[in-house]
């Protein structure tokens, strides 16, 4: 054997002892994961039992029963999410699988403690045990969880929806009518000025949407069309949709139309938010879409020449404060609204992204207690919070500069400032 050979022989030992330290304390982490979500779903659920245990002694009695007990759970799971700095519907979706997965599948659960499966596996269980009859059930997780504890979690989800179809009752056909319904269309911000919108319909007319972009976006490639496959579906989707052009339009013409001229067609009625310097054309500050954030001045001018009616709201250049507006009476006059509803952007609940324009303008301090109408005493709260504020055990103090300090019933501080100012 050469000295070369004998050399690589001994670096090759050597690298498979380090990789199997490597792949062995990776395997040890992941199992120490699995037990900690084990535990965090045992915490969830308990945590909700207590809250429907409590529902009579933390939520007044004006309330029905039935809402007694959500609203006792919703306080649970805000208290919950502000410690941990995380959305309340996240906290909120994950106790009522952890409830799922302590009360439905107490096997899946032990495997989870064992670090036999991940919690993204009894996520997937879960997930599919939810549309299994009951009868069906025992069967399902005797099936799935010996597959669970052998197969990556994308092969699971396979393994599973096979499962389930063959134990389900109802034909597929029943359950895609039903499924049908929750159709929807979902808006999510991006950075630099973009943002996706989902769609969530049916199989077929996703796949026929998809196809038709995709033949146009293939037409206008052969005419010469520099633009990528991705922006050219992007920019025929968009065509569609906004224009009123049916597919075979856009399959009649070879180019598919640029996102300017496709913008001449947005007709909203928006709230701008332009610094005054930038109106006077002396800075390139940005401007402020509500409901998304900063975007450039030119897409601003472009959108606000279409629409029917905006609101611009000029702020002072040095701070980006806007002017007070405060009024001494019950009802919240126009401009004070828009001002209030600009300073917070969203729910100033800890954690919350509600839309301000979604929500209510809420006294901090009663109207009848003696709180004034003004900036320093309204804030936007959703309605889920503004009526979780009123529930004992929390409490809401306003502070100077719209900064609210609150108190959850187990006595942690939390506090949410303002937005600041964009520009």
């Amino acid at each position: 054997m050469t000295e070369t050979t004998l050399t690589a022989t001994r670096v090759g030992d050597e690298y498979a002892a380090q990789l199997a330290e490597f792949s062995d304390q990776w395997a040890e982490l992941h199992r120490q994961q699995a037990v900690l979500d084990a535990r965090k779903a045992r915490l969830l659920a308990r945590s909700a039992a207590y809250a429907d245990a409590f529902a009579g002694a933390t939520v007044p009695a004006i309330f029905p029963p039935a809402e007694r007990q959500a609203l006792s759970r919703r306080s649970t799971c805000a208290a919950l999410a502000m410690a941990t700095r995380t959305p309340e519907r996240t906290v909120q979706r994950a106790t009522n699988d952890a409830e799922r997965l302590v009360n439905e599948a107490p096997a899946v659960l032990e495997s989870l403690e064992a670090g036999r499966i991940s919690a993204r596996h009894a996520q997937t269980i879960i997930d599919q045990l939810s549309d299994v009859p009951t009868a069906g059930r025992a069967v399902f997780l005797e099936a799935v969880l010996p597959a669970a504890e052998q197969l990556t979690n994308a092969n699971l989800r396979r393994r599973a929806r096979v499962l389930r179809e063959g134990l389900h009752p109802e034909s597929i056909t029943a359950r895609a009518t039903r499924s049908e319904a929750d159709r929807r269309v979902e808006f999510e911000p991006a950075a630099d000025g973009m943002a996706w919108v989902h769609l969530f319909t049916t199989a077929p007319i996703a796949q026929g949407i998809t196809e038709r972009v995709e033949a146009a976006a293939a037409e206008s490639r052969q005419a010469g069309d520099s633009r990528t496959c991705g922006q050219l579906q992007a920019d025929a989707l968009a065509a569609l949709a906004l224009t009123g052009v049916t597919p075979e339009g856009v399959m009649s013409s070879p180019v598919v139309p640029h996102p300017i001229e496709v913008q001449e067609h947005i007709t909203p009625t928006v709230q701008i938010t332009v610094p005054a310097l930038t109106m006077a054309g002396v800075s390139d500050a940005p401007a402020t879409l509500d409901g998304y954030g900063p975007i450039d001045p030119e897409t601003a001018a472009r959108i606000a020449v279409n629409a029917p009616s905006f609101t611009r709201i000029l702020v002072q250049p040095e701070t980006g404060a806007v002017l007070s507006v405060g009024r001494n009476q019950y009802r919240i006059p126009a401009d004070l609204q828009r001002a209030v509803r600009l300073r917070d952007g969203t729910c100033r609940a800890p954690g919350c992204g509600r839309r301000a324009r979604a929500c209510d303008l809420d006294h901090s301090v009663a109207w009848e207690d003696g709180g004034a109408t003004d900036g320093g005493n309204l804030a936007c709260l959703c309605r889920h919070h503004h009526r979780m504020k009123h529930l004992p055990g929390w409490n809401l103090d306003h502070g100077p500069g719209g900064v609210l300090e609150w108190t959850t019933p187990d006595g942690k501080p939390y506090r949410t400032e303002p937005d600041p100012a964009p520009f």
